[in-house]
């Protein structure tokens, strides 16, 4: 299938499938005029991508799982390596660190609204 098949039957752009591809994560042939060409098992590729993004994972790390990853098997089910763990592991750290860094800075507007406004008014 080319790439209009493909980005209407997962709903995904043209431009963001062409971006997957060039990070690595998905997989194209090329017909006899230049065009890119897919396979069905695409659509689960693009399917899992999009998942996986939607939970935050980055393309680094898709790129590492996705020749894990069994299409009948839920994803949960797909094993890792050491190295995988350890990266995944690794950036999951970063993510709580950021998430206190943004209590943080919510913590802090909060003191300077209840500072700032009158009881009650928190329009200004």
């Amino acid at each position: 299938m080319y790439i209009g098949e493909l980005a209407t039957r997962t709903d995904t752009p043209a431009r963001l499938l062409r971006y997957y591809e060039t990070q690595g994560l998905l997989v194209s042939g090329r017909d006899t005029n230049g065009y890119r060409t897919f396979t069905e098992t695409s659509v689960c590729v693009v399917g899992t991508i999009r998942c996986l993004l939607a939970a935050g994972v980055p393309t680094r790390l898709i790129r590492m799982l996705l020749p894990r990853i069994d299409p009948d098997l839920p994803i949960l089910d797909t094993p890792l390596t050491e190295e995988i763990r350890a990266e995944l592991e690794d950036y999951r750290d970063r993510l709580r660190e950021r998430q206190l860094l943004m209590s943080a800075s919510l913590m802090a507007i909060e003191g300077y609204l209840e500072h700032t406004c009158p009881s009650g008014d928190r329009t200004r």
